[in-house]
């Protein structure tokens, strides 16, 4: 009876973590790329106003292009904390602007 107990519980537990882990990576990993998504939307908005402004010709902005017209507060990646290094760009091509990370 007691083997019986202890494999039950077994079962179980080992039941919970292969339902649990895969859950909480998932949800971390969607929360990590939300907030990515809200700092490549923030970027891509000071760069949209400066290019319409005509205060940025180029099809290429850097972030300290936006630093430096006051378009954009100095941005940290928000899960390492790091800050964007001040040459990663946004590109305007086909109509569409897009945030490009220089390491």
């Amino acid at each position: 009876m007691n083997t019986n107990k202890i494999t039950v519980v077994g079962s179980v537990i080992a039941i919970l973590l292969i339902i649990s882990i895969p859950t909480i990576y998932k949800v971390i990993k969607n929360h990590q790329n939300n907030l990515y998504q809200v700092v490549e939307e923030k970027v891509i908005n000071g760069a949209k106003k400066c290019y319409y402004e005509e205060k940025c010709t180029e099809d290429i902005i850097t972030l300290s292009e936006l630093y430096d017209l006051n378009y954009l507060d100095k941005i940290s990646n928000p899960v390492t904390k790091e800050y964007y290094n001040e040459e990663s760009y946004i590109e305007y091509k086909n109509n569409e602007f897009k945030f490009v990370v220089v390491e």
